[in-house]
């Protein structure tokens, strides 16, 4: 079992290409010994946004705080705000991007432990 404050989990920097302003934090992973999801919660700063990407699992999202814009495979923006859910689906181009000019924009991203 495992209990944690966020605030307590160590941050890095989004390491993929094309990110910009990301923040990584991974409060339950697969060093955690979770044999099949992972928990990550990513800070995308004022005007900062993840790499506009496609992989082969899913992504189920939650949004923390702020608001922002979700962009599909045909590069639509949804817009998203604390209190939403997100699903991207296996191999669906997608990107968050933060369009506040003061506040974080911060979710949740939920993965099968093998893609963390």
């Amino acid at each position: 079992m495992k209990i944690i404050a966020l605030d307590q989990v160590p941050s890095m920097p989004m390491q993929m290409e094309g990110a910009a302003g990301v923040i990584k934090q991974v409060p339950v992973g697969k060093e955690d010994g979770a044999p099949h999801f992972s928990f990550r919660v990513f800070t995308v700063e004022p005007g900062g946004h993840t790499p506009y990407h496609v992989h082969e699992t899913e992504h189920l999202n939650y949004v923390l705080e702020g608001e922002g814009v979700l962009v599909d495979v045909d590069g639509t923006q949804h817009p998203v705000k604390a209190g939403d859910f997100g699903f991207v689906k296996p191999n669906e181009k997608h990107q968050y991007r933060n369009t506040s000019a003061t506040d974080n924009l911060k979710f949740i991203c939920a993965v099968p432990s093998a893609y963390e």
